[in-house]
């Protein structure tokens, strides 16, 4: 965290200045300009947004998670994913005389997912999202290209059997990485919470795949990156089908 000094303020009394009727113009215009160029960033960071497309037909919504896994992708795809799921829970539950269930998949989130990783934290901000959507909606997730990192917990993380990963897609795993520098009092502190990042991430893999434990620690006591095709990603149980 910086600080900012605060300049020391005089507490004499000033006369008040005279306004120019020209500066007062001037100050208008700047104003103007300001709020021109605001409005305008509004509508570009509008435009920036993924596209969240329904098929009418069949109720199913898209949504793609394409880059890094950072605070601002996350925050899309939470929004995305929460306001499909009020919409989905909002519709009857009878449709031309048959009940629907959990798992009928009319009603389908597509959550496509291409990414280099990233933040561990806003990955599992998607992933307890996800958890809560699917208990209503099912997930489907489609890795594509290259699902490494935080993506491969969010490719396993959709509803089983509704789990898709493209041919030439490459899978990536490997332990969280940290850079941190200082006395060694926070570095203790800040090891401990990687420990807990770790663990954390271990666990919800080997609950979302067929990754076993000791299957796992193997993995990862190579200390390299790991890199799966889509068969072998089927194999271990990170997706169903190879696409």
């Amino acid at each position: 965290m910086s600080f900012v000094a605060r300049k020391k303020t005089d507490t004499k009394k000033k006369s008040p200045a005279k306004k120019s009727p020209v500066k007062e113009r001037e100050v208008e215009e700047v104003d103007e300009e300001v709020a021109a160029e605001a409005q305008q960033a509004f509508q570009n960071s509008i435009i920036m947004l993924p596209p969240v497309e329904e098929e009418e037909d069949s109720g199913i919504r898209s949504i793609g998670l394409i880059g890094d896994v950072n605070e601002e992708r996350a925050s899309e795809v939470i929004y995305a994913l929460l306001s499909m799921w009020r919409d989905g829970i909002k519709k009857p539950d009878v449709d031309e005389g048959k009940k629907k269930t959990k798992k009928d998949v009319s009603e389908l989130i597509k959550l496509y997912i291409s990414t280099h990783g990233g933040s561990a934290s806003d990955m599992f901000a998607i992933y307890d999202v996800m958890r809560m959507v699917k208990a209503d909606i099912p997930i489907s997730t489609i890795g594509l290209g290259k699902v490494m990192s935080a993506g491969v917990l969010l490719l396993a993380a959709g509803t089983k059997g509704h789990r898709k990963i493209g041919k030439h897609c490459r899978v990536m795993i490997h332990s969280v990485l940290a850079g941190n520098e200082g006395p060694i009092h926070s570095l203790e502190n800040e090891m401990n919470e990687i420990r807990w990042t770790q663990d954390r991430y271990i666990n919800a893999l080997i609950a979302e795949t067929k990754i076993t434990p000791t299957t796992m620690k193997k993995l990862l006591e190579k200390h390299v990156n790991i890199y799966l095709s889509a068969e072998e990603a089927v194999k271990y149980g990170i997706a169903d089908e190879v696409v």
